[in-house]
């Protein structure tokens, strides 16, 4: 991990990714490169790849996850707003809730805000529940704080047997594959 100060009025957030269509690698490298064209943020880390079973809507393939380290200076609604259209211009269709996917971006901390919005809550909503989120954010940022409970403790309380390594972390540095 990169361990650097913050640019001034930068905040540290955690974005989560998850997919279960296509090539999932792929398209969080082509997810990493364009959030790090996002005026104002800075990708910093990524987390290792990890399978899961899915959650919500069983009767679906696997998701890989995983996690981005980001420096910004937007709001969490501005940076909300450039994930949307990042997952747009990755194909991203919002047919079902937790239905198969292409792409999911979610900030799951930012800073040690607490948000609670119909559209954007921050810690994620049900994230202490989610080990493929959790153990990524822990991943690449052991200290964070869900609320007032440390996330590393909260994860030590999850089962983590769902969950199997997929790849290294800082993947997103790896070249994008020609076709």
């Amino acid at each position: 991990m990169i361990h650097r100060s913050l640019a001034c009025g930068a905040v540290k957030a955690v974005l989560g990714l998850g997919a279960n269509l296509g090539d999932p690698a792929d398209t969080f490298r082509k997810a990493a490169k364009a959030i790090g064209h996002v005026d104002g943020v800075t990708v910093t880390a990524a987390a290792p790849l990890y399978l899961s079973r899915p959650w919500g809507k069983t009767d679906q393939p696997d998701f890989t996850n995983s996690a981005l380290l980001v420096e910004t200076q937007l709001s969490p609604r501005r940076l909300l707003a450039a994930l949307l259209d990042v997952e747009k211009e990755l194909g991203r269709i919002r047919a079902e809730p937790w239905g198969p996917r292409i792409i999911d971006i979610d900030i799951l901390v930012y800073g040690e805000e607490i948000l609670a919005e119909p559209e954007l809550s921050i810690p994620h909503p049900h994230l202490t529940e989610r080990s493929f989120a959790l153990k990524p954010l822990v991943d690449l940022w052991p200290t964070a704080k869900i609320g007032e409970r440390p996330a590393s403790e909260i994860l030590a309380r999850l089962d983590l047997s769902d969950l199997t390594p997929a790849g290294p972390g800082n993947w997103h540095r790896e070249p994008l594959r020609r076709n």
